[in-house]
Formats: structure tokens, C-alpha cells, sequence
């Protein structure tokens, strides 16, 4: 809006009243330009009217849009003040949160330091106490060479001393059955020595050591019942199996029994074998316990595995029992069986050692003694 009075608009080609100078009105045109001036006169308080409304009414127009936008600031300015706060608010809490947190992280680091280092302390103490206990206490592998290593010792010793090639093979195959139990790669050379001399003996032919030796015993017990061929005592004479007949004259039957008891009075008989030797009362002991000796004898070189000297005393055994002894007696020819049949009897030769499997659970024992862990045992202690 302009502070500038408003001017009448005249129109075009009509002339306007000028004012005199001098305070006097101006002389009005003559003729028909008379008209317009007055029309114009009565336009200009309306026109100013108009004005003044529209005026008024864009003033109005603009205080109510002013009102309303400072409304609308006032709304905007609260509401942003309530969020601020609310910000303000969740931000203190944030930063107390935070603070009790940041408190929390020290005291949990605090207790996450004490933890680390008792478990350390633990971790040292756990590693103390196993490196003790694998001093003091073997472990499974150990125990289980330990073991297997006996058992081959008692296998070995049995095929040295008594040839029970069967106790031996039960014993390595009772090793190879706790290797196999284990699963252990570095057992894997020990279960092939033990393997070869499984084989080994396995090809070993069978001898009942236990057997013959029981035979040998039996032989023994009974020499000394065995009767003397000098001793020998002749069958008795054969009944007559035909009886006398029921009237036979009385002078008859006395001839016949006369006649029977003559012939038992001598016997004359047809021997194929020599005289046997006469062996005084006094030597008859020797004699028998001679005997006992050669099947001793024979009993240890069989347990030996000596088939020379076995066989030697078997024969020297066998030619006493024939010469001295009456062979036509049960006994002695019960004897003289078992002597035959033990001389019969092949025996093994040379019997083999288990120096490779004993070698080979001796190497993984030393091997074990030098692991590390076993070395720094003492250190940790």
C-alpha cells in the first residue's frame, strides 16, 4: 500500500477541471465536455471505497495468514522443544546406561582377568599333576607292552625248556589279539614280528610232550611190579575135559589119578628164547631202579627235545625190559608197548626263538620312555 492520495483517472479525450492558480475555480469547458466531468465526479468515492475494502481485506487476509503461520511456529517450536527434551532425556539415560555399562565392562573385565589367570593357574597345576601321573602311573600303551612283553618271555621260556610250541602260539596270539584291541599305527611292526612267529610256529609239527611224558611217568610207577624172567612161572597144565565113565572098574580110576599126578610132577617143554640170567635177591633192586634211571633219562632228553639221547634210552630201555623181565606177563608187555610207541614217535627239531617279537615290543617300550612327554615329566614337576 501507498501513502500517495489517490488520483481521479480522467478519461481519454476528456478534459479535467485544472485549478486556478490564484484560488478560483477554473472556468469549465463549454458545450458537451460538461457531462463526463460529472460522471467522473461521482466514480471517484466509490472507486476509493473499493480500495479501502479490498485493502482492508488483504490486510485481513494477511494478519490471518501471519496468526496462522505464528501459530504453526509456536506448534512447531513446542513440539520440537518436547522432543528435544525427550532427545535431552533419552540421551541422559543413554549416558547413564552407558556409564553403568562402561562400569559393568571394567568389573567384568576385571573378572575375566582373575578368571584367565586362575585357570592358568589351573592349566599349570593339570599339566603338574598329568606329568606326575605319567610317572607314577603308566599308561594304557605301557601297561599293554609291559604285558605283551611278559608274555612272550614265559612263550620263549616254554619253547626253550619244555618245546610247548602249543602254549607258545596261544600266548602270541593272545598278544596280537590286545594289539588288535588297541589300534594303535605304531604298533603296527611288533604285530608283524608277532605275525611271522605265529607262522613260524605254526609249521612247527605237533609233538604231545605232556602226553609222553605222563606215558614215561606210568612206565615208571610200574617197574617195580614187573615180574623177573627168572621168576617166570609155566602155565598150568589143561584139565582133561573128558569124565570118567560111571562104571569104570575101581583098579581104573586108581591108575588114572596115579597117572595125572605123575605128569604134574614133570613137564617137559620146548623154549625158544635163551636161559634167562640168574639176578641175585641183592641186585634185583639195582636192576630195577637202573631201569627208572634210562626212562628219567628219557624223559629229560624228551623234555630237551634231544632225540638222539631219547631214542638211545628208549632202546637201552627196551632191551633191559627184554632180557631181564618175563615178557610173557602182562605188565611187561604193557611196558614194553609203551616203550615202542614212545620210541615211534618223531620228534621236532630245532625250535624257534621269538627273539624278533621280543626285539620289537622292547624298541616301542624304549621308544615310549623317550617321548617327549615322558622326558619333560620331571621338569613339570
Amino acid at each position: 500500500m501507498s501513502d500517495t492520495p489517490d488520483r481521479p483517472v480522467h478519461p481519454a479525450g476528456s478534459a479535467a477541471a485544472v485549478p486556478d492558480p490564484g484560488g478560483g475555480a477554473a472556468s469549465a469547458p463549454s458545450g458537451d465536455s460538461a457531462a463526463p466531468t460529472r460522471r467522473a465526479a461521482r466514480r471517484g468515492p466509490v472507486s476509493r471505497a473499493m480500495l479501502a475494502g479490498i485493502t482492508a481485506l488483504a490486510v485481513v487476509a494477511a494478519l490471518a495468514v501471519w496468526l496462522d503461520g505464528r501459530r504453526a511456529q509456536q506448534a512447531l517450536r513446542t513440539e520440537v522443544a518436547q522432543r528435544l527434551a525427550g532427545v535431552e532425556a533419552s540421551t541422559q539415560a543413554a549416558g547413564r546406561a552407558q556409564t553403568q555399562l562402561a562400569t559393568d565392562l571394567r568389573d567384568a573385565q576385571a573378572k575375566i582377568t582373575l578368571l584367565e589367570a586362575r585357570l592358568a593357574e589351573s592349566q599349570a597345576e593339570q599339566a603338574a599333576l598329568e606329568a606326575l601321573y605319567r610317572d607314577l602311573a603308566p599308561s594304557r600303551d605301557e601297561i599293554a607292552l609291559s604285558e605283551i612283553e611278559q608274555v612272550l618271555v614265559v612263550a620263549s621260556q616254554q619253547l626253550q625248556l619244555a618245546g610247548n610250541v602249543p602254549s607258545a602260539l596261544t600266548a602270541l596270539q593272545l598278544a596280537d589279539s590286545k594289539l588288535q584291541r588297541l589300534e594303535r599305527p605304531q604298533f603296527l611292526p611288533l604285530r608283524r614280528a608277532l605275525s611271522r612267529d605265529m607262522d613260524r610256529l605254526k609249521a612247527v609239527p605237533f609233538v604231545d610232550v605232556a602226553g609222553m611224558s605222563l606215558k614215561l611217568d606210568q612206565a615208571l610207577a610200574a617197574i617195580d611190579a614187573l615180574p623177573l624172567a627168572m621168576d617166570e612161572r609155566l602155565p598150568p597144565a589143561v584139565p582133561e575135559k573128558a569124565a570118567p565113565p560111571a562104571n569104570e572098574p575101581s583098579w581104573m580110576r586108581f591108575l588114572r589119578d596115579v597117572w595125572r599126578d605123575a605128569k604134574q610132577l614133570v613137564r617137559i617143554e620146548v623154549s625158544d628164547r635163551p636161559a634167562a640170567p640168574l639176578v641175585p635177591m641183592a641186585q634185583q633192586y639195582f636192576l630195577r631202579e637202573n631201569l627208572k634211571l634210562r626212562l628219567l633219562t628219557a624223559r629229560i632228553a624228551l623234555l630237551a627235545h634231544d632225540d638222539a639221547s631219547f631214542q638211545a634210552d628208549v632202546a637201552a630201555a627196551d632191551a633191559w625190559v627184554k632180557r631181564y623181565f618175563d615178557t610173557r606177563a602182562k605188565p611187561v608187555q604193557a611196558l614194553q608197548a609203551t616203550v615202542k610207541q614212545l620210541a615211534a614217535t618223531p620228534m621236532p627239531g630245532e625250535m624257534p626263538d621269538l627273539t624278533r617279537s621280543l626285539e620289537a615290543v622292547r624298541a616301542l617300550r624304549l621308544a615310549q620312555d623317550r617321548a617327549p612327554g615322558r622326558a619333560s615329566a620331571p621338569a613339570a614337576r
